[in-house]
């Protein structure tokens, strides 16, 4: 597995949730019961969703992540193969799979409680039994829905010309040599907020000056997503600011997921940055014209054929 980057474009390492969504008329108070629609059931977990976004665009990609043995896990595992991702490596038991309990109102505004489950239970020693898979991987992208401990394992597992995607959600503070292997560090408004706490460029507007403040910490380079007005790039070179798709947005569940899965993708491919953001921007932007997370990626060609 160790021979050339030829096995895998992209291997996620991160999380597979099972999405449990009731519709609510209105959230309920402490105390209070009100009636709701029809359970759904989606595959979500952000692992899970840029191992899919990715598969579905082309990309030969691998998740390393953990479920249980239980129903959620074999309908994550199945929706996995279905998309293409290989599962070789994800693993089984320990744990029920996560959950996301998901209330949504009239509005679209929803509630969101997560157990993470097996997820928790992805530790070092499973990124170590890993090791050869992330070696020969072009791009390993993570996520923050796994312990700290195990990202910062699989950034000392990755092999010498492996290129580290990092999407720190839920934001947390990320130990030095983790940063310094992020290439790029993807954030949204939030993210880079709460990664900048503290400094003063956190506390204003302006995307570019978060960029700067986050290389300034040690990452190699940063993507800042921007939602409708698109994202914005950066590394030592200087910043490029990649404007927006217009479409008619129904529902942005996992697009970021989406964008960061396509990014990782394309870096991969050997897109310099600015390319691969620009490419990401029309994916996410096709995710967010269709309902759901996973089931609203878009193949290649749906992609090509937004318009310019």
């Amino acid at each position: 597995m160790t021979e050339g980057h030829d096995l895998h474009d992209l291997v996620v390492v991160g999380s597979a949730n099972a999405d449990l969504v009731i519709g609510v008329r209105r959230r309920p108070a402490a105390g209070e019961t009100v009636l709701g629609s029809d359970l759904a059931t989606y595959p979500g977990g952000k692992g899970g969703n840029q191992a899919v976004a990715a598969a579905r665009l082309g990309a030969r990609t691998a998740l390393l992540a953990r479920v249980g043995d239980d129903a959620h896990g074999r309908l994550l595992l199945d929706t996995q193969r279905a998309a293409g991702v290989d599962t070789g490596a994800v693993l089984v038991g320990g744990a029920p799979t996560g959950v996301a309990l998901i209330t949504v109102d009239p509005s679209g505004d929803n509630s969101i409680v997560v157990s993470p489950g097996a997820n928790a239970r992805l530790t070092p020693t499973d990124i170590e039994a890993a090791a050869p898979l992330l070696a020969a991987a072009r791009v390993v992208s993570l996520q923050l829905e796994i312990p700290l401990e195990t990202v910062a394992a699989a950034v000392r597992a990755v092999g010498p010309g492996t290129r580290v995607v990092l999407n720190p959600s839920p934001p947390a503070p990320l130990p030095p040599d983790v940063l310094a292997a992020c290439d790029p560090l993807v954030v949204n408004e939030h993210e880079a907020r709460s990664l900048l706490d503290g400094d003063p460029a956190g506390a204003g507007d302006d995307p570019a000056a978060w960029a700067a403040a986050l290389l300034g910490r040690g990452s190699r380079s940063v993507v800042i997503t921007l939602g409708p007005a698109g994202a914005l790039a950066a590394d030592r070179r200087g910043r490029t600011r990649v404007p927006g798709v217009p479409v008619d947005a129904v529902d942005t569940t996992g697009a970021g997921d989406a964008f960061t899965g396509a990014l990782a993708w394309r870096l991969g491919a050997g897109d310099d940055l600015a390319t691969a953001v620009r490419y990401a921007v029309r994916v996410g932007a096709a995710a967010v014209t269709r309902p759901g997370a996973q089931q609203s990626y878009p193949t290649a060609a749906e992609v090509d054929a937004l318009p310019s």
